[in-house]
C-alpha cells in the first residue's frame, strides 16, 4: 500500500503549511502513522509520528514547531508545520506501521511524497 502525502508548496521562512495523508480505514485504524522527510542530498528521516492511541513523538529539530494529529473519522493524518525554516525543505512522506520514539518499522511502500520548499 502506498500512501500519498498532500499539501506541500513554497513558503517563506517563518510561514506555515499543513500536510495531510489519507489511508484506507483498515490500515489507519490499527497502525501508527508517521511523517518522514528527505532533504536534498540527505537520507530520509523520521519527523513526527502518532500512534494508534494518539501518542505523539517528534524529531528534536521540529519539536515545538510541528504538530502531528490524526482524525480517526476521516482516516487522515496531518502535519501542521509552523515557524518553518530553510532546513525544513525536502520531500515529505507519510507511512504507517509501528513507531516507538525514534524507532520505526514502516509497512507501506514509499509514495512520491509532497515537496516543501522554504525560502529564506
Amino acid at each position: 500500500v502506498q500512501l500519498q502525502a498532500c499539501g506541500g508548496g513554497l513558503v517563506q521562512a517563518g510561514g506555515s503549511l499543513r500536510l495531510s495523508c489519507a489511508a484506507p480505514g483498515s490500515i489507519f485504524r490499527f497502525n501508527d502513522m508517521g511523517w518522514h522527510r528527505q532533504a536534498p542530498g540527505k537520507q530520509r528521516e523520521l519527523v513526527a509520528a502518532i500512534t494508534s492511541a494518539g501518542i505523539t513523538n517528534y524529531a528534536d529539530s521540529v519539536k515545538g514547531r510541528f504538530t502531528v494529529s490524526r482524525d480517526n473519522a476521516k482516516n487522515t493524518v496531518y502535519l501542521q508545520m509552523n515557524s518553518l525554516k530553510a532546513e525544513d525543505t525536502g520531500v515529505y512522506y507519510c507511512n504507517f506501521g509501528s513507531y516507538r520514539g525514534s524507532y520505526s518499522i514502516t509497512r507501506g511502500s514509499w509514495g512520491q511524497g509532497t515537496l516543501v520548499t522554504v525560502s529564506s
